[in-house]
């Protein structure tokens, strides 16, 4: 049987909380809190946390049959994972995920700097965590944006630096683990279709494109995000019998 592992990312409360129904629909599935939020310290680049994680699974008897479910950095991280560990990884679903540096607003790092210096900038910086969060419903939107406060917007600051070196164009054609991704279209942030370009350089993947769904979709449109990754377990599950 396949063991299904959930990544986070910086947004969505910076935390493990966001998968709240997706641990609800697999309750064996393992969603770690990844160092730098809230305990221990970050890593300076996407392998780093690769690493982390396959020494966490392994200490929990986990070695293989993994089926890897993140979004923005977590999908970076599942994404490197599979390529790095090819035979370890059974299936991938990727959320708001680019295999190439993403282009920025100017000013949004320096945002974050700034919130951890000055309470307006901090409430800010709340705010606009909140605004990314309007397709979530309102008791997990709150409990997330706790989670926002405790973590931290430096966190959030060092992530994205992390999500921007990341560039996999030059492994991608490697892939073998099956692979669905997924986007939000009606995303506040408007990114590029950096999921597009994954979907047309892996040959056999899905793409699924969910309205009333941004930048987290597993929270915002669970049902079908847990469809998919049912569809990646079941996929497995009957190659083996």
């Amino acid at each position: 049987m396949s063991q299904l592992v959930l990544i986070h990312g910086p947004g969505a409360g910076g935390c493990a909380a966001s998968f709240r129904h997706q641990l609800r629909r697999f309750p064996n599935a393992l969603a770690p809190d990844l160092p730098g939020h809230l305990d221990g310290d970050s890593f300076d680049d996407v392998s780093g946390y690769t690493r982390w994680l396959r020494e966490w699974l392994q200490a929990q008897g986990h070695t293989g049959g993994l089926v890897l479910a993140g979004f923005t950095l977590g999908a970076c991280i599942a994404l490197d994972y599979a390529l790095t560990w090819p035979d370890e990884v059974d299936g991938l679903l990727l959320m708001t995920v680019a295999m190439r540096p993403k282009e920025r607003p100017a000013g949004s790092l320096e945002f974050r700097l700034n919130a951890a210096k000055d309470p307006a900038a901090m409430q800010q910086w709340l705010d606009n965590m909140e605004n990314m969060m309007l397709f979530i419903e309102p008791e997990l939107r709150a409990e997330l944006l706790d989670c926002h406060r405790r973590v931290g917007p430096i966190s959030q600051h060092n992530d994205l630096l992390v999500i921007d070196k990341f560039d996999a164009r030059d492994r991608i054609q490697n892939l073998k683990a099956p692979l669905i991704l997924v986007r939000g279209v009606d995303d506040p942030m408007q990114p590029a279709e950096y999921e597009l370009e994954i979907h047309q350089a892996v040959p056999g993947s899905r793409y699924i494109k969910l309205e009333q769904a941004g930048h987290f979709p597993h929270s915002e449109r669970p049902a079908d995000v847990n469809a998919a990754i049912q569809e990646l377990l079941n996929a497995k599950n009957a190659s083996n019998k």
